[in-house]
C-alpha cells in the first residue's frame, strides 16, 4: 500500500497541474467537526464498506483518520474491492496539523 506524508499531500494540494486526489475522511463526525483537511469527505470507518458505491475506484484516493491506523485498515479494504490507487496518510490530521497547518485544531 502508498504512503504519503502530510508535507508531500500539502504539496500534491498546491501544485495545479495534479489532478487532485479524492480525501476520504474515516473518523468519527465529532472528530471532523474538530478538525479536517480542506476539501475531505467525511465517511466514517463503520460506514465505509456500505458506502463504497459513493466512491470512485478508478480515483487517486487518500485515506484520513486521526494518526493513520484506522486509515490504513480502510485503504488496505478499499484495495481488497478493486480501488486502484489508494494511498493512506501517514500520521493522519494530527501530522497535518504539527507539520503543516499549525493553526489546526488537535485532540
Amino acid at each position: 500500500m502508498k504512503q504519503i506524508r502530510s508535507f508531500e499531500l500539502k504539496a500534491w494540494l498546491d501544485d495545479p497541474r495534479r489532478e487532485k486526489p479524492v480525501l476520504l475522511d474515516v473518523r468519527e463526525p465529532w472528530e471532523f467537526e474538530l478538525c479536517r483537511i480542506d476539501g475531505s469527505m467525511l465517511i466514517p470507518m463503520g460506514s465505509v464498506f456500505n458506502r463504497i458505491g459513493e466512491l470512485d475506484p478508478a480515483r487517486e484516493t487518500v485515506v484520513i483518520c486521526h494518526h493513520g491506523v484506522r486509515s490504513y485498515h480502510i485503504a488496505r479494504l478499499l484495495e481488497l474491492n478493486g480501488f486502484t490507487d489508494v494511498i493512506n496518510l501517514t500520521g493522519g490530521v494530527d501530522a497535518w496539523a504539527t507539520q503543516v497547518d499549525a493553526a489546526m485544531a488537535t485532540y
